[in-house]
């Protein structure tokens, strides 16, 4: 059973940070300017949501509705002070069964905290702290511009060569789509983390809590640890340099420190207790690493009936029991447990359909130009994995009525054993257009027919 979750009920946010103090402090306070992102906030919260299903079949619940009832209480008293430009986000918070110090929150306001922070906090004003910070993320929209960049990194072919049997490319598609420690969404910079302490003392300021509680704690953690492996809130959460001083900083900014401040509370001192009182489980019983673990078996028969999906070089339909993945010039269409870890717990496409638009020299009709950026794709292919090989060399074929080459290649699958790839590349004014058909080998020629129908219906553009 995954963790317990308790809904804040919708209300749109508006950005009223100031409305509590003076002109003179809100003329002061910092103010961040959204970061370069792909991603809409609506596109945020649908990402959230998948991954934060996923989070759920993962990580241990505490099982403890007064627990689960004080955090979203607690959360909905920050929720209200955040900077979400009117945006509504559907919050809520998972109380999670495991004694590292740690919290975490993915798009769209979905919050994870472990009871090892809750016992941690010496007062109700840090956890208020260590849930602002994760907050600010959300507000910042941090998680989707780490993804927009990461994205950015891999395009054209880069991210095609990267899939095939688990490497960095194939893992950014996994992570995107599910939960996994460490995973892009959740992999933020320095600066990330100082805008989050930042707007994360402010809301603290807003709300009436302490907010040198938030540079407190993390005082406090790394105090506690030394000469220790640092605390997992760290390896997830980067420490910035002189972060104590910059939320000293703020405060002076926002005025000083409010007279009459809340520190603490009587329910946080009895859910504090509650959750010291709960069982521990056991981490060697779950998945290490955060990992989810490899399907048994092969994912669902592909549907035949068919979603249309339009790019700008092309157009096609893909069976309505799969997903896609990645956006423009990088996309990818797999079923449920198409996309999962090989042996060496990287992340790679084993069913599925991989279609790529990249740079090409040449003019569309040259066959020759044809030839050699198949080539080049090919070996581009290779390097990234040592064990494909060519298993039938390019042929003429035709795709939509315009010359193309088709090409079987043989690699290793991330589901077990061999996988065949079968790759038709095509130039368009666009570039070259490659798309990748792969299935384990046992099973490709279940798959055969599902191929075939989705490269019939490919329609190039004019």
């Amino acid at each position: 059973m995954g963790p317990s979750r308790l809904r804040v009920p919708g209300a749109t946010l508006l950005v009223l940070l100031c409305l509590l103090i003076a002109p003179g402090a809100r003329a002061q306070r910092t103010q961040f300017k959204a970061g370069w992102n792909l991603y809409s906030p609506q596109e945020d919260i649908r990402l959230g949501r998948q991954v934060a299903v996923d989070a759920e079949k993962q990580l241990p619940s505490c099982n403890s509705p007064k627990v689960d009832a004080y955090l979203a209480e607690l959360g909905s008293k920050l929720i209200a002070k955040l900077p979400t430009a009117g945006v509504e986000y559907p919050f809520e918070f998972h109380c999670v069964n495991d004694k590292a110090i740690n919290a975490f929150a993915l798009p769209g306001g979905f919050v994870f905290v472990n009871r090892g922070a809750i016992e941690a906090a010496d007062n109700e004003a840090q956890l208020a702290g260590v849930m602002a910070h994760e907050l600010s993320h959300v507000a910042l929209r941090h998680g989707t511009s780490e993804a927009t960049k990461a994205q950015a990194a891999q395009t054209g072919v880069g991210i095609l060569g990267a899939i095939f049997g688990g490497n960095a490319g194939g893992a950014l598609v996994t992570e995107l789509g599910r939960f996994s420690a460490g995973g892009v969404l959740l992999r933020h910079s320095r600066s990330a983390e100082t805008q989050a302490d930042v707007v994360g003392t402010q809301v603290l300021y807003d709300a009436g809590y302490d907010p040198r509680a938030l540079a407190q704690f993390f005082e406090k953690i790394e105090a506690d640890s030394k000469g220790q492996n640092p605390p997992e809130f760290f390896s997830d959460h980067p420490n910035p340099e002189h972060r104590v001083e910059r939320v000293e900083e703020e405060i002076d900014k926002l005025g000083g420190l409010p007279r009459n401040v809340k520190r603490d509370s009587v329910e946080f001192e009895a859910i504090k207790h509650e959750v010291l009182a709960l069982p521990t489980v056991n981490k060697d019983s779950l998945t290490a690493g955060g990992r989810a673990p490899r399907p048994m078996g092969p994912p669902p028969v592909p549907s035949r009936n068919y979603t249309e999906y339009q790019a700008s070089a092309y157009g096609m339909k893909y069976p309505d029991n799969w997903k896609k993945y990645g956006e423009k010039d990088s996309v990818s269409f797999a079923p449920d447990g198409g996309v999962t870890e090989g042996e060496d717990g990287q992340a790679g496409l084993a069913y599925g359909v991989i279609v790529n638009v990249g740079k090409v020299e040449g003019p569309a009709g040259d066959a020759k130009a044809l030839e050699k950026a198949t080539r080049e794709l090919i070996a581009t292919l290779e390097k990234g994995n040592p064990k494909m090989k060519i298993a039938r060399q390019p042929g003429p074929v035709r795709l939509n009525g315009q010359p193309g080459l088709s090409t079987y290649l043989s690699n290793e699958s991330p589901a077990g054993g061999e996988e065949t790839d079968w790759l038709i590349t095509v130039i368009r004014p666009e570039g070259l257009v490659s798309f990748v058909c792969v299935a384990p080998e046992k099973d490709y020629e279940n798959y055969d027919k599902t191929f075939s129908a989705i490269l019939d219906s490919v329609r190039l553009a004019k």
